[in-house]
């Protein structure tokens, strides 16, 4: 099968804007630490993997996302990107854009949407995933062929391998979060439960819609507080429907301009070069630019 790499870039873009040293400056003085920290993540990307097909994804929904209309205080626990931060998230972008590599960024949707509307324009062609992202979220999105890696630990599982990791099946990672909540996204859950009850009722019942239409089972289960569980579900039924609509990924979002099977094209020189200038990159990633720039077109 064909293989369309998906990335997750914005988790990559924090990661190096928390772990590299704060030595790195762009001609205006700005701070470069997270571009060069990601640029350093996508030439090994390329190095390792020559991706013919290849989306990265970009988070610019920040408090613009269609869950911010359904929720308002979706994500709201989270601090304001700084300025400083901001910019770098636009050279990154750049930076992909010239390399040839397909950029996905939308102002009501998410990079998990992106990545999940791609996938599902393409699996009809019969490409498979790999999702580049530890993120739990986006395993959702694994089907028989697909595959998640979180590159920083170097481990690949897929739609098999999610239920260890998580405790239950790709298909219900969205019932598993509405239920006991997803506390980076400021999502409650139902209240008393945690993962592991949640993990428990969709063993038993599937689904979400299941479990609500069969609340009057809930408290014969073998389950420390499943009368008290039972109680909850039936009070809170609205909400357990609202944050399965939040955690829920989209397949309908618009991704834009891409190139056809999200292809990758040939590489901006001219453009890398510039950058490489105004970003002020060293000899090694300069050399690594173009090498990766010349393995494509």
């Amino acid at each position: 099968m064909n293989t369309l790499h998906l990335v997750d870039a914005s988790l990559y873009v924090f990661r190096a804007w928390h772990s590299m040293p704060d030595e790195f400056h762009d001609a205006e003085g700005w701070p470069t630490n997270a571009v060069h920290g990601f640029a350093r993540f996508v030439l090994e990307l390329l190095e390792k993997e020559r991706p013919r097909h290849i989306a990265v994804a970009f988070d610019e929904a920040l408090d613009s996302c269609f869950r911010n209309r359904i929720y308002p205080a979706y994500k709201a626990n989270r601090e304001p990107a700084p300025e400083e931060l901001k910019r770098q998230f636009r050279h990154c972008k750049a930076l992909c854009a010239a390399l040839g590599l397909n950029v996905l960024a939308h102002g009501e949707y998410e990079a998990d949407d992106l990545i999940g509307s791609a996938l599902h324009a393409m699996r009809p062609k019969g490409y498979r995933g790999v999702i580049v992202s530890a993120d739990k979220d986006l395993s959702q999105l694994l089907h028989e062929r697909d595959e998640q890696w979180d590159y920083a630990r170097n481990q690949r599982w897929g739609v098999n391998g999610v239920k260890a990791r998580h405790g239950v099946e790709a298909r219900q990672i969205a019932d598993y979060l509405a239920l006991c909540g997803d506390a980076v996204d400021n999502i409650p859950g139902i209240t008393g439960i945690g993962a592991k009850s949640a993990a428990v009722l969709l063993a038993h019942f599937g689904d979400l819609d299941t479990l609500l239409g069969r609340l009057d089972e809930v408290p014969f289960l073998r389950l420390r507080g499943a009368a008290q569980m039972a109680a909850r579900l039936r009070e809170q039924r609205e909400h357990a429907l609202l944050w399965r609509q939040l955690t829920t990924i989209s397949l309908d979002a618009p991704i834009g301009d891409a190139e056809p099977d999200f292809r990758r094209a040939a590489a901006d020189a001219g453009m890398l070069e510039s950058l490489a200038d105004a970003l002020r990159f060293g000899p090694v990633t300069r050399r690594r630019l173009q090498e990766a720039a010349s393995s494509t077109g």
